[in-house]
């Protein structure tokens, strides 16, 4: 099978859509799939599978911070070229500017569509973005979502915001892979040498962030919490245009090239994650904390993607209001910090729930399905929900 994978950045942008497309790749590649990525050039392409950069505008994410790359005409005609070359499409999320365009090549050259998608509603700030948010989710998600030939939702919440579209085939639910070789929990004498080497203090409680340094993960009421509780170290891996460095807390460090095994040292090294993200569906990051067998602390929307993985998870409220929110992180920290440690049974869990060796199998079923089909596209009669369609994991 020729697979022609679609998603906005690779994985080198380190945002979770693209690490998440980069591992299912490697997934499928490994199966005997042969694979094309195709993603915006703005980042180093990866070593492997074979990829292709595409010449993009990404103006919006350098002046605004929202990620949101505009292909340029020689991309066009590339993703068209790739698609005319391949058996079937599996492409990242409905709203970017390139799954649109993968998507509508694919209609033109009767090729299959996987369509995956990540989240539903970002809640920003902005009354222009959120209005412009809302209108793309009711008007052009959907239409994508029913053209696709399969869709795929990696959480509940994506699944039912987009009730009532008329998917194709009933979607499927398929929550995101974590290398469980990788992220694993550390015993006590290898944290303490973690700690040591990442320049960590041994007698302070660590928290961690890990994700891009952006409005809709939380940074405004993080910073306020660390103002609130100086006697916690917060640990920020990732990268965007509001920079903890910059906000004068000694107990505040920042990683900024961290990925696989590196990432995973700094999880196993800390005592908790927090996460007070809105407008996701189920962050990876969630589940490399699980694995690693950390408590996290998380919007209470995030809570409730997986209804397996809520009862190892602390749900917050989160407003816009900083300081009530940096109140209410600070009461589930207090909690967790406190907590008895049942790093193994979290660990445990993702393990039998997140491992890629299953997920992969999975992508690697429907896209079969849909290659060996010679059916025209079917449209789904109306009156049955999405949410009610779904088939979990």
């Amino acid at each position: 099978m020729k697979l022609l994978t679609v998603s906005p950045y690779f994985e080198s942008h380190r945002g979770g859509v693209e690490i998440v497309a980069g591992r299912l790749a490697r997934e499928l590649e490994g199966r005997g799939v042969e694979v094309t990525w195709l993603a915006s050039g703005v980042s180093a392409p990866p070593t492997g599978p074979p990829s292709q950069p595409l010449r993009v505008w990404n103006v919006a994410e350098r002046r605004l911070g929202i990620p949101y790359p505009l292909p340029s005409p020689g991309a066009l005609a590339v993703i068209d070229r790739q698609t005319r070359a391949c058996d079937a499409l599996l492409v990242h999320d409905a709203l970017y500017a390139t799954s649109v365009a993968a998507v509508l090549a694919a209609r033109r050259r009767g090729k299959p569509v996987l369509l995956v998608q990540h989240i539903g509603q970002i809640p920003y700030r902005g009354w222009l973005a959120r209005v412009l948010m809302a209108t793309a989710n009711a008007t052009l998600a959907r239409v994508m979502l029913a053209m696709a030939d399969q869709v795929v939702f990696i959480s509940q919440i994506a699944a039912e915001f987009f009730a009532g579209v008329r998917f194709a085939r009933p979607p499927l639910m398929i929550f995101n892979g974590v290398d469980t070789e990788v992220f694993r929990p550390a015993d006590a004498g290898a944290r303490v040498a973690l700690r040591a080497r990442l320049g960590l203090a041994e007698g302070r409680p660590q928290a961690l962030f890990v994700g891009r340094f952006v409005e809709k993960k939380g940074l405004r009421h993080l910073e306020r919490l660390a103002a609130l509780r100086a006697d916690i170290d917060f640990n920020f891996a990732g990268w965007g245009p509001l920079d903890p460095q910059g906000w004068g807390k000694g107990s505040v460090r920042v990683f900024r090239d961290l990925a696989g095994a590196g990432l995973a040292e700094l999880y196993q090294a800390c005592d908790v994650l927090v996460l007070p993200s809105v407008g996701e569906g189920f962050p990876l990051v969630v589940q490399e904390a699980l694995a690693c067998g950390l408590p996290v602390i998380c919007g209470a929307e995030v809570a409730i993607a997986d209804p397996e993985a809520t009862p190892f998870l602390t749900g917050i409220t989160v407003d816009d209001d900083p300081g009530s929110t940096a109140g209410r992180l600070s009461a589930a920290l207090d909690a967790a910090l406190a907590a008895p440690a049942d790093a193994g049974e979290r660990a445990g869990f993702a393990r039998r729930r997140y491992a890629w060796d299953a997920v992969g199998a999975r992508y690697l079923e429907a896209l079969q399905s849909l290659v060996s089909r010679t059916a025209p596209h079917a449209v789904a009669k109306p009156g049955r929900s999405a949410a009610s369609r779904v088939l979990t994991s």
